[in-house]
């Protein structure tokens, strides 16, 4: 692990934490290697029933580093396209449930991670976007796709192509998060989060 990404389990919920120097999360390429490891470390580990993904007090992730992105050659920049794709997969359609627990900014690819998690709980001074359109991009990593099933065309239409920001309330009322929680709390209502559904998707499973 790096000092952009830890990794702690508490009891039986794997904590994956981003992180940078400046405050700000950033996915960058090692950053999305780390994370597909650690969600093989969940699969793998008996003792891990679910995971929580969060990151600093100022931002979940505030996306890709653009200067990285800035300096990929065109195949290079397909192939890290094609990578995202696989980390946010492999996080969507883990067997265990990935809770996102986000604070502050969650932009770009951040938001397309926390999309890819099975369910989000935000702090109240969270705020979600994609600013792609003001920066001539598209995301490369489903977000367009999962955002879209979620809150139907003309309301992702809406969020892609003008970049708005959406803050904590008016992501709870649109159902883009599923619950609220003081600052001191996130983490543990995400975790809690985390074993109800492991545990209800295991009581489901056994029944079949």
């Amino acid at each position: 692990m790096s000092a952009e990404l830890r990794a702690v389990r508490h009891e039986d919920i794997l904590v994956i934490t981003l992180g940078h120097p400046s405050g700000l999360p950033r996915l960058e390429r090692r950053v999305l290697r780390e994370l597909s490891d650690q969600i093989e470390r969940l699969l793998a580990e008996r003792a891990c029933i679910g995971a929580v993904i969060t990151g600093s007090m100022q931002a979940f992730s505030a996306g890709a580093e653009l200067e990285e992105i800035a300096a990929l050659r065109p195949a290079e920049a397909f192939e890290f396209s094609r990578e995202g794709q696989r980390v946010m997969a492999g996080v969507e359609r883990s067997r265990k449930p990935v809770i996102a627990a986000i604070r502050g900014y969650c932009m770009g690819g951040g938001f397309d991670l926390a999309l890819a998690c099975r369910a989000r709980i935000a702090g109240h001074n969270a705020v979600f976007a994609h600013r792609g359109a003001t920066l001539g991009l598209v995301t490369g990593w489903g977000g367009t796709q999962r955002l879209t099933r979620l809150l139907g065309h003309g309301k992702a239409n809406e969020i892609f192509l003008t970049g708005m920001k959406i803050g904590a309330d008016e992501a709870l009322a649109l159902g883009l998060i599923h619950e609220i929680a003081a600052g001191d709390e996130l983490l543990a209502r995400a975790m809690n989060l985390a074993r109800s559904v492991a545990l209800q998707e295991k009581s489901i499973q056994a029944r079949e």
